[in-house]
């Protein structure tokens, strides 16, 4: 027991060390050596070695060597992808039944090798625990099975590709693979050091399982360069990434401009809040505290929280508990030097120390770590440096436990801890994290989502949810690849609009000078904060109006008036929202004769197409209005006792650049789905065709939503990008434009990340695909809600 025969229950219950695992490595080892410990790609179905070629040697623990990887180069790339272009053909065309019983051979195969792939994920320290990783595949079986029947009108995106930095799990690679093979597309994985032998025994374990050739490829790197090379090939209709903030950001800019959608899962080194209020059970919250945060791989860094009342019982027990605790391994002995500055840091600004035992003169080792009563400020509150480091810090009420909980730039999760229902109840509505657990911790099932906020990602894994990441609705086009274009991502944007010269063009009629329009910022009309105006043409080229010339001040102003009405409007009931909408129907059909004269004037349409978008555009918002209440979420079955739900929230506020075409309605259609999610929007109208919006600003003021919820800046539509771009509270951007403003986009809303829905405008205008706004499917209503909305699991256990 725990080692050692002599110690007695009571002297395990007052260490709580665990009992002896077993230490062979027979099967891994046998597996290694069957491939003569040189592991090859694998493209194709099969294991290939391709000549002179660098290799990457991958060691244990101790620093033995396990075996070596290949490098894949350039022609290894083009290779996988057109091996995964005749795999989606043929994995695709298969049924469903068929999909899932290759999913369910899987997972007795996974079963039968489950112990050789737990030794090779210990081996590597990427554990990989056979139980989780066979509920994945049972969980994604029957999504194969169901997809047709419960997601009708979706198709599957084509060949994904899937890159993961070197300190991904096992688990979140495995996260992003089989769902996007569940729903029928053909995957190219990038693994990173740690995940490279593991996810090649598994793409061996699919192949015995039936798995047509081609339709899962693995090829192995040094580093990330190589899943960026992959993501950048014509053949990759959509690239996903798992690991740490920085990878994500260089892999999301050297792809910018390619035309392939990026979703970022950054997990690794997020920073995790434990927040004990004072009607916690102490001693289980402390117990809670000790298995999460010195475990010996964290998928995450924890900031424990303590409510003043109990702080004192808190660390006194944790004193207790660790006395007794064993020094843990650091990832590598390089971390040592940065872990002793942080604690000194720390002892310098009046924390104090919590240790078992002195720092060990071994590098390699450090005893487990609280600093107790570090400030919000300290470094290793803000950026915890690696190792079994635990800052701790007081808060004195619920609502300050929340706002320091809330501190971090990360949203991954938290846990929380109390026995009060409604103070846990209003602490998950407030905590703006993707997973929060209640009085537990680190709960992990394929059927919870796992969505990203803030800088912890832009998509949602697990759950039905995470299955659309890897589909498209069947009546819309995938983005068109095509090279990058030259965009000086510097002066983008910083381009003047061209000034007013009296006299240069003539107007539509020459007894009555144009009108001048105003914007609408703050639930005013107004003017640019430049001053300026822009002409507004008629098709034959006629002045018909003006309108501002909007800018940064004009965004910042705008997000302002948005930040402070937002929240107000997100804890509006969806029935009052939807109230709302439906006041918004009620002002757009009284002035249904002066929209279609501006669609009219503007267009060049016949009469009865603008009057037939203006009912068209009445109808979308009382689609949107009845939906408000109808989509939510709800409570999960896990195969573990408990209770999970999960639930939709809103981004915040979201930018949207509209489409020249349609302009009324593809309006209506974007602003009805942001506002029925509970976001605040401001919108840059068409820069061809903006008058249908500056006469919508009229309906706005005339209905019942509050002020600052919609703004509409006019102006050019890359400067407008620019300033929406760069604000860091905006949420999201939708965008329909340039080819050069969906690859700046691309650049430049990694840092910090925001969910980017891009369109480019040339290549509709091309004949190449884009949306008819007035195809009222569900599945495009679908899409356009959930680019609006983001997901949030909650866990509470049961006994």
């Amino acid at each position: 027991m725990a080692g050692s025969t002599s110690k007695t229950v009571y002297d395990i219950f007052q260490s709580m060390e665990y009992g002896p695992t077993s230490s062979s490595t027979a099967a891994a080892q046998s597996w290694l050596e069957l491939h003569s410990r040189s592991l090859g790609l694998f493209v194709d179905g099969k294991f290939v070695s391709p000549s002179e070629r660098q290799t990457r040697v991958v060691v244990d623990a101790s620093g033995q060597r396990l075996g070596s990887t290949v490098c894949a180069e350039d022609e290894d790339v083009t290779k996988a992808a057109t091996s995964a272009v005749s795999g989606f053909k043929a994995w695709s065309g298969l049924s469903c039944y068929q999909r899932a019983k290759v999913f369910q051979s899987f997972g007795s195969v996974l079963q039968r090798h489950s112990q050789c792939l737990a030794e090779l994920g210990d081996l590597v320290q990427t554990p990989a625990p056979a139980s989780a990783l066979i509920r994945l595949a049972q969980y994604y079986t029957g999504w194969a099975q169901l997809r047709d029947t419960l997601i009708p009108d979706w198709t599957p995106q084509g060949v994904v590709a899937v890159a993961v930095s070197d300190d991904c799990s096992l688990y979140s690679l495995l996260l992003k693979v089989l769902p996007a093979l569940a729903v029928g597309s053909a995957v190219i994985v990038t693994p990173g050091h740690g995940t490279a032998l593991p996810v090649l025994l598994v793409a061996t374990i699919f192949m015995e399982a039936g798995l047509p050739a081609g339709t899962l490829n693995v090829i192995t790197g040094k580093d990330l360069s190589l899943g960026i090379k992959v993501a950048q090939n014509p053949s990759i209709n959509f690239a996903t990434y798992a690991g740490n903030k920085m990878d994500g950001e260089r892999l999301t800019r050297e792809t910018a401009g390619c035309g392939v959608p990026v979703s970022c899962s950054m997990s690794a080194s997020a920073i995790c809040p434990f927040i004990v209020f004072e009607s916690a059970d102490i001693d289980s919250a402390v117990d809670g505290i000790i298995e999460t945060a010195f475990k010996k791989k964290k998928d995450c860094q924890w900031v424990l929280c303590v409510q003043e009342s109990v702080w004192e019982s808190c660390m006194d027990r944790l004193k207790v508990r660790m006395a007794a605790m064993k020094c843990l391994p650091l990832s590598a002995e390089s971390d040592r030097p940065i872990v002793d500055a942080a604690v000194q840091e720390a002892q310098q600004q009046g924390a104090i120390v919590i240790q078992p035992c002195q720092p060990p003169s071994s590098l390699s080792l450090y005893p487990p770590t609280v600093l107790s009563g570090v400030a919000p400020s300290c470094p290793s509150v803000v950026a915890p440096p690696p190792g079994p480091l635990l800052p701790a810090l007081s808060f004195r009420t619920a609502a300050e436990g929340l706002t320091i909980g809330n501190h971090s730039p990360h949203g991954l999760a938290a846990s929380i801890w109390t026995e009060d229902l409604i103070l846990a109840l209003e602490s998950v509505k407030s905590l703006s994290v993707g997973t929060v657990w209640v009085n537990s911790h680190s709960v992990m099932d394929p059927s919870m989502c796992l969505s990203g906020v803030k800088d912890s990602g832009n998509c949602t894994d697990g759950g039905r949810e995470g299955l659309f990441q890897f589909l498209r609705p069947r009546l819309s086009s995938p983005l068109p690849r095509s090279p990058p274009v030259s965009v000086d991502y510097a002066r983008f944007g910083s381009t003047a609009s061209r000034p007013v010269v009296p006299g240069e063009t003539h107007a539509a009629d020459s007894a009555q000078s144009p009108r001048s329009y105003m914007q609408f910022v703050a639930g005013k009309q107004c003017k640019a904060e430049s001053g300026s105006s822009v002409s507004i043409l008629a098709p034959d080229g006629a002045v018909i109006a003006y309108c501002p010339d909007g800018g940064r001040k004009d965004v910042r102003n705008a997000v302002e008036a948005a930040i402070k009405c937002q929240p107000g409007w997100r804890k509006r009931s969806p029935v009052a929202r939807a109230q709302s909408l439906y006041s918004l129907a009620e002002s757009l059909e009284l002035r249904r004769r002066d929209m279609a004269m501006s669609l009219l004037a503007q267009t060049g349409i016949q009469l009865e197409e603008a009057e037939m978008e203006v009912e068209l555009s009445i109808s979308r918002i009382c689609d949107w209005a009845a939906l408000c209440d109808k989509e939510g979420g709800g409570m999960q079955s896990l195969p573990q006792s408990g209770s999970a739900m999960s639930f939709a929230e809103p981004l915040g506020v979201v930018g949207v650049v509209l489409p020249d075409g349609q302009p009324l309605l593809s309006l209506v259609s974007l602003l009805g789905a942001a506002l029925a999610a509970g976001n605040a929007v401001v919108m840059v109208p068409s820069e061809k065709h903006p008058l249908p919006a500056l006469e919508f600003i009229q309906v706005l003021q005339s209905s019942t939503l509050p002020d600052g919820l919609v703004s509409i800046v006019t102006g050019s539509r890359d400067q407008l990008t620019h300033a929406l771009a760069n604000h860091n509270v905006v949420q999201a951007i939708w965008y329909w434009g340039s080819q050069e403003g969906c690859q700046y986009l691309q650049y430049t809303c990694c840092s910090p990340l925001k969910n980017l829905w891009l369109h480019c405008l040339e290549e509709r205008e091309a004949g190449k695909g884009g949306r008819d706004w007035a195809v009222s499917h569900p599945s495009l209503l679908e899409e356009m809600w959930r680019k609006a909305t983001q997901w949030k699991s909650v866990w509470i256990p049961t006994a």
